[in-house]
């Protein structure tokens, strides 16, 4: 199971990194449920729209910024991820972890970023 997972966070991840709309909203919901909810120390969302909405913000910000996976670990339908924040060069430029939870349909339904905001 959880190598399904991973498998799923991988296209969550891909998503962030995705530049065209389209692309990134597929990855999302192919990967993500149409109801989550995502927290990070900078806000929190409700669903694919305004998810999208806060990518889009992170590339406005950061163009070509990417997140890599550097350890996954997966049980009874959650999960950790620690990562690292790339710039557009692949240089690592942050780290954090996050934290999530799947449904029946194996699409996470809650994502929790921890990482030190830039002040």
């Amino acid at each position: 199971m959880s190598k399904i997972l991973a498998k799923i966070w991988e296209t969550y991840v891909a998503s962030w990194k995705a530049e065209a709309l389209a692309e990134k909203r597929r990855l999302v919901e192919a990967s993500v449920s149409s109801q989550c909810r995502y927290t990070d120390p900078l806000t929190q969302t409700q669903g694919w729209d305004q998810l999208l909405d806060y990518m889009r913000d992170f590339h406005r910000q950061l163009p070509g910024g990417h997140f890599v996976t550097k350890r996954f670990i997966a049980h009874h339908d959650r999960s950790v991820a620690f990562w690292d924040m790339c710039d557009a060069d692949g240089t690592v430029i942050g780290d954090g972890i996050s934290y999530g939870e799947y449904d029946a349909a194996g699409k996470l339904t809650v994502m929790t970023g921890f990482f030190d905001p830039v002040n």
